[in-house]
């Protein structure tokens, strides 16, 4: 049978500098929000220190050392087949402050190495300007996005990158998951609101009226720096990115039909509404209201947000999860979003639901929604692998995960959506955003690197990488075989 994909499908892989280049204080690199995370493990939360304490593992500070190792790294995607790999720039590579008078010129040169090896091998870089990490010095000044101050210093960074990386980069984005912000939680990781947090015992009281505020801050600079991309370099296409959590009601009754609705309104629609149609949602205003929001909107921001929609959408899927009103409604934990459990549904040893169908359903809302062109940009597994006496890595689950969500955007191209990449979290295992673990491995390639900072970093071939190269040399026509 012949692929439901269409040609020129854009196959790879997704990584984040914060978890997989290590080199935290090399080369003129300040410290970033995330080099004052610990590690946790499942059930057990990350630390934020203040200082940075020298008996403490900080498992960022090395991640798998990609900052030196980014050409063995490239070549096994190449290997794989890969066309695109998403990855992002470390800001306080370029900006050790983020508001330095000049940027760091080996920071520079660094990417500029990667972005040549990338094209070397044939891949297209897909890059992300912020994801999860800023310089920690403008958490300390500024408390993060919560300042209006973030916005021009943000703009300034992109442009500088732009500038520099014309011709080496084409597809851009610019915040990670930006709509996780809309929790009380995830307005601390994805803004980084943590001034004056230091260890378990403290607590951090973030409000809505900061998250929305510095969610704002964050729209007004996404739209300014999307709109300089258009003006300035028209071989640009500028995206936005979010977590897309599908909900289902966990009864048929109203009442969690209609909170499904709410909570789809809250995590998915609101952020993306924004950065796709310009504008805030019809909502919103009710929204604030009922939560004690009071924006501060200045003279032109609207404008800017407005000039700023972007040009294809790109989101994240790991698993869907339940909505309900009832007492006996059972809670799970997935991806920085609390939802319920799902009877009819497996879930990964972290307690991440499986569902390929919901990634199927997630394209086909999306895309009657907003119908510009899709990328789904992060989707995998979290889990325990072990490696034989003879080196081999057999991962039937990653494989099972991997061939079951292919087929189900296979289908959702047959429905009809403009689905045009697919880059799998993390093809190479990398230290865990949430629970700072590598036991929790995502990758096809190995990294010897373990949860107490030993190992050697040798890489090692999965089953999984030979079973996604093959969708890759087949542009999925393999499953159907």
């Amino acid at each position: 049978m012949d692929s439901m994909f269409p040609e020129g499908f854009m196959w790879g892989g997704a990584v984040a500098a914060n978890q997989c280049e290590g080199a935290w204080d090399v080369d003129g690199r300040g410290p970033s929000v995330d080099d004052h995370f610990t590690g946790g493990g499942y059930g057990k939360a990350r630390e934020i220190t203040v200082d940075i304490k020298p008996d403490v593992l900080y498992p960022n500070h090395d991640g798998i050392d990609f900052y030196h190792r980014y050409e063995e790294d490239i070549a096994l995607f190449a290997e794989m087949g890969f066309n695109l790999f998403r990855m992002s720039i470390a800001w306080s590579r370029i900006f050790p402050n983020g508001d330095d008078a000049e940027p760091n010129e080996m920071g520079l040169s660094f990417y500029d190495r990667v972005f040549d090896c990338c094209r070397a091998h044939g891949i297209e870089p897909l890059v992300t300007l912020s994801h999860y990490e800023m310089p920690y010095s403008l958490v300390e000044r500024y408390n993060g996005w919560e300042s209006r101050e973030l916005i021009d210093i943000f703009e300034r960074y992109c442009a500088t990158v732009f500038e520099r990386y014309q011709d080496k980069v084409r597809y851009w984005l610019t915040f990670n998951e930006i709509n996780c912000g809309t929790s009380r939680m995830g307005a601390l990781f994805e803004t980084s609101m943590i001034r004056g947090f230091e260890g378990p015992g403290s607590k951090v009281v973030v409000t809505p009226q900061q998250c929305y505020q510095a969610l704002h801050h964050q729209f007004v600079a996404s739209g300014r720096v999307v709109r300089l991309a258009h003006e300035r370099y028209p071989q640009f296409k500028m995206g936005n990115m979010d977590c897309f959590i599908l909900s289902y009601p966990a009864t048929c009754d109203p009442a969690d039909v209609f909170a499904t609705q709410q909570e789809m309104n809250r995590m998915n629609w609101y952020c993306s509404d924004v950065q796709v149609r310009g504008a805030y949602p019809y909502y919103a205003k009710r929204y604030w209201a009922e939560h004690d929001v009071e924006l501060d909107i200045r003279d032109g921001d609207m404008r800017d947000i407005a000039d700023g929609k972007v040009d294809f959408y790109t989101f994240s899927y790991y698993m869907s999860a339940t909505v309900g009103t009832h007492e006996d409604h059972k809670l799970t934990q997935g991806n920085m979003s609390f939802g319920g459990k799902n009877p009819y549904l497996e879930a990964t040893d972290w307690g991440w639901q499986i569902d390929p169908l919901g990634l199927r359903i997630a394209l086909n809302e999306i895309y009657a929604r907003y119908e510009i062109p899709l990328m789904v940009v992060e989707n995998g597994m979290g889990a325990f692998d072990e490696v034989e006496e003879d080196g081999s890595i057999h991962d039937p689950y990653r494989v099972a995960y991997l061939e079951s969500h292919v087929k189900a955007m296979a289908e959702a191209v047959t429905d009809g959506v403009d689905l045009i990449g697919y880059t799998w979290w993390g093809p190479i295992d990398i230290v865990s955003a949430g629970t700072g673990e590598m036991r929790k491995r995502y990758g096809f390639i190995h990294v010897d690197k373990y949860d107490d900072g030993t190992g050697t970093y040798e890489r090692r071939r999965k089953d999984s990488f030979f079973a996604y190269k093959k969708i890759i040399e087949t542009n999925g026509a393999c499953l159907y075989r």
